[in-house]
């Protein structure tokens, strides 16, 4: 069942008179009954979401999160919307006959690179995701690192990889008299070093940090797989749950591995600085953060700091 739909369609469901109440109805009211104590719960709360993946480049799913977050935002919760957009940097840097060349899985970023990254993460998909939000009356704003120094850069390991960006510091007060007037920020992950040159940073590495700094009750990151597996060819495998000591241990015996080993790492980082728990969820799936966030069984992997 579409579960925003639901919960939109419950709350007109239970005013009916019950002779005009049908067994559609009744569902409707019951999921609208069991998202009530998170609705509770998580009002004025902030939620970090890295917003990528598949959700990101098909219309229907980019659709349902703009919807997710919209509710979101109408029953109190206080989203912050971090983006990458590896695939459309792709097709750009193809359409301008710019070669792109890799290194331990990073692309490598010349300075013409870069300015295509620029270009398309801040004056492209940033401005869609706000367009989308926008037309569903949630009042985003668009921002990037770089903006009032929200995230200070500095260059990645040796600089072998270029304009790739690690982070020094997040500097949040930007966000603060925004999510006070019920605005949603939309961050893209391009941040500036000291000196002001221009970096591109993991779109995950900034959610994370991002989410420690203003306090997040919950950092979600959308993918393009169920959550951890302990057998990455059998989703039934899915952990639910995992305490970060759990977590730890899966990545020292090598069950969490490849790309997922450092979006893991990137949970662990952010529920050691103080978030309340982290999700790896399902983004291919529609509604996935109503389905997570709302429901007692979610969807995806949560990661709690609990031992």
């Amino acid at each position: 069942m579409d579960l925003a739909k639901a919960i939109q369609e419950a709350f007109s469901s239970a005013k009916q008179s019950p002779e005009n109440h049908s067994a559609a109805d009744s569902l409707r009211v019951s999921v609208l009954s069991e998202a009530l104590p998170y609705i509770q719960r998580f009002g004025g709360r902030r939620v970090v979401i890295k917003y990528g993946g598949a959700a990101m480049a098909h219309e229907n799913l980019q659709e349902a999160v703009f919807r997710d977050i919209a509710l979101l935002s109408t029953v109190g919760v206080q989203p912050v919307i971090v983006h990458g957009g590896g695939p459309e940097i792709n097709q750009w840097l193809k359409r301008l006959g710019i070669k792109s060349k890799f290194k331990d899985g990073l692309r490598i970023t010349d300075l013409e690179t870069m300015n295509v990254v620029e270009m398309v993460l801040i004056g492209r998909v940033n401005k869609q995701i706000v367009n989308g939000l926008n037309k569903l009356d949630s009042l985003a704003v668009g921002l990037s690192g770089i903006d009032a120094g929200l995230v200070e850069a500095r260059t990645l390991g040796d600089g072998s990889y270029g304009l790739v960006g690690d982070i020094v510091r997040v500097n949040p007060d930007v966000l603060e008299p925004l999510l006070a007037k019920g605005y949603v920020p939309v961050i893209s992950s391009v941040a500036a070093t000291s000196d002001g040159i221009s970096h591109n940073i993991n779109a995950d590495t900034v959610a994370g940090e991002l989410a420690a700094s203003i306090g997040a009750e919950k950092l979600i990151l959308l993918t393009d797989t169920p959550g951890i597996l302990r057998d990455k060819d059998n989703h039934s495998s899915l952990f639910r749950q995992l305490r970060l000591s759990e977590a730890r241990q899966l990545i020292s015996e090598g069950i969490i591995n490849n790309g997922m080993k450092p979006k893991t790492e990137c949970c662990i980082r952010a529920l050691a600085q103080g978030v309340s728990a982290a999700h790896i969820i399902d983004g291919r799936i529609p509604h996935a953060l109503l389905l997570e966030i709302f429901t007692d069984a979610g969807i995806g992997t949560m990661l709690t700091s609990r031992s």
